[in-house]
């Protein structure tokens, strides 16, 4: 498990997310005084049912905890954000039967972009989720809120060295897909089937040179309006969202 710094969930479906899947490491809750929104009340009648404490308290004082987030009357004091070690992938892979999907993110920067591939990940139901330690945003309280609670559903695997992560997976079993612009095979021509990782890269240069050179191979998404669009890539969370996506087609 990671640190056990405190930190805050903003926002009504983190904080029921965070309250339904890891009650344990929610600290308190805390809900608008009077708001009149029923899944406030839910939430609080959740929390105390599990033994969570609650506190009701002004929309002032969620507004100073939330940090200029939205948090719509609800926020919570959190342990840590529930995240595995790199010793857990052998065990999650080995669960999946023949069938693990992992998404790794190499340096993704901004908490938006994370959150949204997370929640990506959790609704193409991935067996994990990895992202470097060093030099990437970790999970924070924009991922938690920007996943939409998918931080607390999946498996988030932080690793030391990238590079030595994918050597590993490969020992395992696991075939490692690299995206890539200039790649020359296209993602729909690939089989994705079977242990399968997609490596994808941070907002700026994409994947760094060691992390390509550790995929078995590089594909990249078609684009037939990109030239003349201007457009020289699409953001990482939404390649994310359709390569893993086109992983669930085959799968299904």
């Amino acid at each position: 498990m990671s640190s056990k710094q405190n930190q805050w969930i903003v926002g009504i479906n983190a904080v029921a997310s965070a309250v339904e899947h890891d009650a344990d490491n929610v600290r308190e809750v805390l809900v608008e005084a009077g708001a009149k929104n029923p899944r406030l009340a839910s939430i609080e009648e959740e929390a105390r049912r599990r033994g969570i404490d609650v506190r009701r308290v002004t929309q002032q004082a969620l507004d100073g905890v939330a940090g200029g987030l939205r948090h719509q009357g609800a926020v919570a004091r959190y342990a840590a954000a529930k995240t595995h070690d790199e010793d857990d992938l052998a065990g999650l892979i080995e669960a999946a039967e023949g069938r693990a999907l992992l998404l790794v993110l190499d340096g993704v920067q901004d908490p938006h972009n994370l959150g949204a591939c997370l929640r990506s990940a959790a609704a193409a139901g991935v067996t994990a989720v990895v992202i470097p330690k060093d030099k990437a945003v970790q999970v924070n309280a924009t991922v938690r809120k920007t996943s939409a609670g998918a931080a607390d559903s999946i498996a988030v695997v932080r690793v030391t060295n990238l590079s030595r992560t994918l050597r590993e997976l490969q020992k395992l079993g696991v075939w490692i897909y690299g995206l890539a612009g200039d790649a020359g095979a296209s993602l729909y021509g690939i089989d994705l089937r079977g242990n399968v990782a997609l490596v994808l890269g941070g907002e700026g240069e994409g994947l760094r040179r060691l992390t390509r050179e550790h995929c078995d191979q590089l594909v990249a998404l078609p684009m037939p309006g990109a030239a003349e669009a201007g457009v020289e890539s699409l953001n990482v969370s939404v390649a994310a969202g359709v390569c893993l996506f086109e992983a669930v087609r085959q799968r299904l």
